[in-house]
């Protein structure tokens, strides 16, 4: 009678949702997939399985290939509302240290709203996030006004931002530092320069790249699915696909406020406690916003969450 297969822990380096690839304690790789009765456990979830993820599985003997049988706790995640009409939410990466959210100023403009729906997520999950600028070669003098004005209302509320051109003298040691022996995620939209960096990092990695749509002016679609690299100097980097829209997910109403670090801070001295800083008598956060304390953008990406009734994709 042949000995059942043995189960073995692995990290998942590679997920294209029905296929993934495990990293293994010994440095292995196996190529694998998930078994059916752990599909059917996250049905509102696109992904049950993440990059990043820790997963027990056994291997087939004869073929080699991994069949994975568990999900171990998540030390943390960060998720996203599928689309637009959607009520799943995808799981973009989990067991991570740090987010590291690739921005630009132009070709293509990262929306500030964009930003802070991906902060809001990162501080729901307990994830630092870091805001990274790119393609500084490219801008005018309003264009750097711009994003000095981004880094400054970054900067006063407590995140830490960085700007460079990865193709013009771009120096990779600050970011070094920052990575280094950590697991890091790199997200942002189509067309920010995210796989570019990774090769600059890590220049065997080789990551297809593409220059932006002329027409549109938006970034294209070279990276489809979500996988973790070893960087040389001690640590991990997940690349994502570009990301167009950003929907928060499971978060009430009264509990938006929580992850605007500016906004909650402020929300102590409101009148009433139930307070959501839109219309409500002696609200403290709206006084703030009229002398200057609350940055406007951010208000507004606070009200855009606050008030849209299934907190829309865009």
């Amino acid at each position: 009678m042949p000995k059942p297969n043995s189960l073995e822990k692995g990290t998942v380096i590679k997920s294209t949702g029905s296929r993934y690839k495990i990293l293994t304690g010994g440095g292995n790789v196996v190529e694998s997939c998930i078994r059916g009765k752990l599909r059917m456990n996250e049905t509102r979830k696109t992904n049950p399985i993440a990059v990043g993820d820790e997963v027990l599985f056994e291997t087939d003997r004869k073929t080699g290939a991994g069949i994975i049988t568990a999900l171990l706790d998540r030390r943390n995640y960060i998720l996203r509302k599928s689309s637009n009409l959607s009520r799943h939410s995808q799981v973009i990466a989990a067991n991570i240290d740090q987010a590291l959210l690739m921005i630009t100023v132009k070709m293509p403009e990262t929306p500030v709203e964009f930003i802070d729906r991906f902060l809001v997520s990162a501080e729901a999950y307990r994830i630092p996030a870091i805001i990274l600028i790119n393609k500084t070669d490219l801008y005018q003098p309003d264009d750097l006004e711009k994003m000095y004005s981004l880094e400054s209302m970054y900067r006063n509320i407590g995140y830490r931002t960085m700007h460079f051109s990865i193709t013009a003298g771009f120096d990779p040691q600050p970011l070094v530092e920052l990575m280094k022996n950590k697991v890091s995620l790199i997200s942002g939209n189509s067309g920010t320069g995210k796989s570019s960096l990774l090769n600059t990092l890590n220049p065997q990695l080789r990551i297809r790249t593409e220059k932006i749509s002329d027409y549109h002016l938006q970034g294209k679609h070279i990276t489809t699915y979500p996988e973790m690299y070893p960087m040389p100097f001690g640590g991990f980097a997940i690349d994502t696909p570009g990301i167009r829209g950003f929907g928060v997910v499971d978060m009430e109403r009264n509990e938006i406020s929580h992850f605007f670090p500016e906004i909650f801070k402020t929300s102590k001295n409101c009148r009433f406690g139930s307070c959501l800083h839109i219309d409500e008598p002696g609200c403290a956060v709206k006084e703030a916003l009229a002398c200057g304390a609350i940055n406007p953008l951010r208000y507004r990406s606070y009200l855009n969450i606050v008030e849209a009734d299934d907190r829309k994709y865009r």
